[in-house]
């Protein structure tokens, strides 16, 4: 198992990150995500692991910074950098302390499915030896590199779906489509498609509201890391 230290700062998003991790097979977040730099690097003093899921907006400092502070100490846990920040500098400055992957924010499941799961194949062909040539070097190398932004299904925004996101996260209980659409300011069949397309990619799940005439509806519920 590869072994996943989440670091972000925002508790709702760093444990839908932690449910991620652990959906995909061969990665293992470990039970408590960090939610600034100093409880990351106490994290890692106490549980040693394969790969930083690093948010790089932190409470008590920049995510590069936590970075560049591990290597100072000898410490070279891989690093997969997510952020919303669009500045192609701190890009560079991340490559060159070794972060092997960036994932923009907002971002699905399955696009933190493809990083994982590329970031794996690289360390399978890393661990193979010496290289025969150049295009084996190229080959492995090329596994970190995503062929494009995972897309949403034809009619679906990522603005709207984030919407749809925080309006299932704030109910407990969970959300039919009619309930779920007033909250978005969306038609309810606009919000069903959100909402299924939440529950196509295992974020949410829907069980049917029985005790109304006819038939029953669907109550959509975001899952967490405990379902």
């Amino acid at each position: 198992m590869i072994r996943v230290l989440v670091v972000e700062d925002d508790p709702v998003a760093a444990d839908a990150h932690v449910l991620y991790v652990n959906r995909v097979p061969g990665f293992e977040a470990i039970d408590r995500p960090a939610h600034s730099a100093a409880e990351a690097r106490r994290a890692l003093d106490r549980t040693p692991v394969d790969l930083i899921l690093l948010d790089l907006h932190l409470p008590d400092g920049h995510g590069l910074q936590l970075a560049r502070s591990l290597r100072a100490a000898g410490n070279h846990t891989d690093v997969i950098a997510v952020t919303s920040a669009r500045d192609l500098a701190v890009v560079r400055e991340g490559v060159s302390l070794g972060v092997v992957q960036y994932v923009l924010k907002p971002f699905t499941f399955a696009t933190l499915r493809d990083r994982l799961t590329r970031y794996a194949e690289f360390r399978t062909a890393a661990a193979e030896g010496e290289a025969t040539g150049q295009d084996e070097v190229d080959r492995a190398l090329a596994t970190l590199r995503a062929p494009g932004p995972a897309a949403l299904p034809k009619g679906l925004s990522g603005p709207t779906l984030e919407r749809v996101i925080r309006t299932l996260r704030d109910a407990s209980d969970g959300l039919t489509a009619t309930a779920a659409a007033q909250s978005a300011g969306l038609s309810r069949i606009t919000a069903r498609r959100y909402l299924e397309h939440l529950v196509d990619t295992a974020r949410a799940a829907r069980s049917p509201q029985y005790g109304h005439v006819g038939r029953p509806e669907l109550v959509y519920r975001w899952l967490t890391p405990n379902d």
